[in-house]
């Protein structure tokens, strides 16, 4: 058994979908949660910038004695997930591979959409990843810049005309390729799931990288004797570089509980 909570973090507020599946498949986990929404979103950041962040939200997570971390950032895992997993002793999960192997299990025609931050998409880590587990299967993505600032202003509803109007441009072209199946290759878009799906429509399926990961958690933890098994439900706390009032009205609405008074600003760096 291992009461120490499990670290999660994530450019943003996004990485709330990861932590949020956390809470329902493993309740008697603590959680330690860092959003780094001073500097969000990581899209557009250079390579260098984003494993200079990534490092200081490692450090700041291995510092609190964390047994796991998830790296709950499609761009971050792309850039550092090797570099942490060589510098720290612990588990470190990354969402790519959890959500491609989910993608061509749920797919019936092999033809898959990828929907991501502009820096996860020039990486081609997604198509990369996808066909080294088929090669016959197609990828299509987009890079949609305006989505992670829409949901850090909480601009998540389907009836959101500015959410809409973006979504329509983005997965429109995806659709017309003939998907049946979208990754949401960044833990902020399946908060947009309702917009999203208000485009795709009802036959696209859409593959929520978060939720897939965690299942890979729970199975490594159980297996190795991890799981916090002392009987009492599971604690979180918030850690934020940017507003903590937005961040708790925004993330409340995300978890369905309120977290006010569990939200603390940190430094990082």
């Amino acid at each position: 058994m291992d009461t120490r909570p499990i670290g999660v973090f994530d450019s943003g507020i996004g990485g709330i979908t990861a932590a949020k599946r956390i809470m329902e498949v493993l309740p008697n986990e603590n959680i330690l949660y860092l959003g780094d929404t001073l500097r969000a979103p990581y899209g557009s950041r250079t390579v260098e910038e984003i494993i200079e962040f990534a490092s200081q939200e490692a450090a700041f997570l291995a510092s609190l004695d964390v047994k796991a971390m998830v790296i709950a950032c499609n761009t971050i895992c792309i850039y550092t997930h090797k570099i942490l997993q060589e510098r720290y002793d612990m588990p470190i999960y990354e969402v790519l591979g959890a959500s491609a192997e989910a993608a061509l299990a749920s797919t019936k025609n092999k033809k898959i959409g990828v929907a991501a931050t502009a820096a996860t998409i020039k990486s081609d880590a997604y198509a990369e990843t996808v066909k080294r587990f088929d090669p016959s299967a197609e990828v299509f993505s987009a890079a949609c810049p305006r989505f992670v600032p829409l949901v850090e202003s909480g601009k998540v509803s389907a009836d959101d005309p500015e959410a809409f109007l973006a979504a329509s441009e983005y997965i429109t072209p995806l659709c017309e390729a003939g998907i049946d199946t979208l990754i949401l290759g960044c833990t902020h878009y399946p908060l947009l799931s309702d917009v999203i799906s208000r485009v795709t429509g009802p036959d696209v399926a859409l593959i929520n990288s978060g939720a897939e990961v965690i299942a890979r958690v729970e199975e490594d933890l159980r297996k190795n004797n991890m799981l916090n098994e002392s009987g009492e439900k599971g604690s979180a706390k918030f850690f934020v570089t940017g507003d903590v009032k937005q961040f708790e009205e925004t993330a409340s609405i995300f978890l369905g509980q309120d977290i006010t008074g569990l939200v603390e600003k940190c430094v990082l760096g």
